[in-house]
């Protein structure tokens, strides 16, 4: 199979440019994946979609602000945004990062950052815009002061938009508690605290994993064939105690629903642990490409936001739920006027 497979149309207002409020106010496309039918809901009509015994996992990654502009000398804009500290000396620090500009600065050329602090570029980008970049000072301290939310290229701010305030907070879920990750775990977003109160007294249990989402969510795959797409490795750890709740709920009949993408590659990364119907706790890497084909082990249910086309998380949904249902029910999505990616409306797949 191919990438191409799986496209669809969609037009550009259907791209939801900021959240609704209350975050469990967002609409719910149910799909059955026995017979394909669909049904219209709400996300905060879950208590009733759930029954007592399911478990929710979520993942409960921080998205680190890790995006800032500087201004080169001749006062054009720069955009930093950074994804790994390579070390430090001499009251500077290192960074790997991703640089963007419409004309890129050389090498050396300062780099005026917020908080008076200064960049340089120690070398030209790569083909994939990488760059190793010397900092003055603290970057974490920098970053926690004046970065911006990562948020993903089809969601338009400019640099002085006041609704970046509060993206800083709407681009986080409420489990977030482990800092680690560029792009927020999306399916996350819709929850609120009433609404797992209501979750909890209808039953249903929620555990938690982490998934660190890395900068590789922002690319477009580069191969066509699907067995030649390789995904950028992403750091995960799955707590023990998630896996017992995991066996606990597979030995009396209940579902285990992974809340987003991110659980289910950080679920379906797990081998089994021997003796229990679960898989086994621990941390490490991942790039799990999941595709069709794919024997899923650990998931039998799945919330999840709505894909770009020609996206490897496309690519999963369909892994799990069948191509053309997927496809139809994307379909009727943009009919019945959906709102798509991030900041948009979930899909809950039974």
């Amino acid at each position: 199979m191919r990438i191409e497979d799986f496209d669809y149309e969609l037009p550009a207002g259907r791209i939801a440019q900021q959240a609704v409020e209350p975050r469990d106010a967002a609409r719910l496309l149910v799909l059955d994946r026995a017979s394909g039918a669909t049904a219209h809901r709400r996300v905060r009509d879950l208590p009733e979609l759930l029954g007592p015994g399911d478990l929710l996992v979520v993942n409960d990654t921080r998205v680190v602000p890790a995006r800032l502009f500087g201004r080169k000398p001749t006062g054009g804009r720069v955009e930093l945004l950074f994804l790994e500290r390579r070390g430090g000396s001499g009251g500077q620090e290192t960074w790997l990062a991703l640089v963007g500009a419409s004309r890129m600065p050389a090498p050396g050329v300062p780099l005026a950052l917020p908080g008076g602090r200064t960049a340089r570029l120690l070398a030209p980008p790569d083909d994939e815009g990488h760059a190793e970049v010397a900092v003055d000072g603290d970057v974490r301290g920098l970053l926690a002061a004046h970065g911006l939310p990562p948020l993903p290229p089809y969601i338009r701010r400019d640099e002085d938009d006041p609704r970046l305030a509060r993206d800083r907070e709407r681009y986080q879920t409420v489990f977030a508690e482990r800092p680690g990750a560029v792009a927020a775990p999306t399916a996350g977003l819709h929850f609120t605290p009433e609404l797992l109160a209501r979750l909890a007294a209808r039953g249903v249990r929620v555990a938690r994993a982490t998934l660190h989402v890395g900068e590789g969510t922002f690319r477009a795959p580069r191969e066509s064939r699907l067995d030649r797409i390789r995904l950028h490795p992403e750091r995960f750890e799955l707590p023990a105690a998630t896996a017992g709740a995991i066996s606990e709920t597979r030995a009396a009949g209940g579902r285990v629903v992974a809340v987003g993408t991110t659980v289910v590659r950080t679920l379906e990364s797990c081998p089994p642990d021997a003796g229990r119907n679960a898989p086994q706790p621990g941390a490490g890497e991942t790039s799990l490409f999941i595709r069709p084909g794919h024997r899923f082990r650990w998931v039998d249910a799945m919330l999840t936001n709505f894909h770009l086309p020609r996206s490897t998380l496309l690519v999963l949904v369909a892994a799990f739920a069948g191509r053309e249902p997927v496809l139809a029910a994307y379909r009727e999505a943009v009919r019945e006027g959906y709102r798509f990616y991030s900041y948009g409306d979930a899909m809950l797949i039974l």
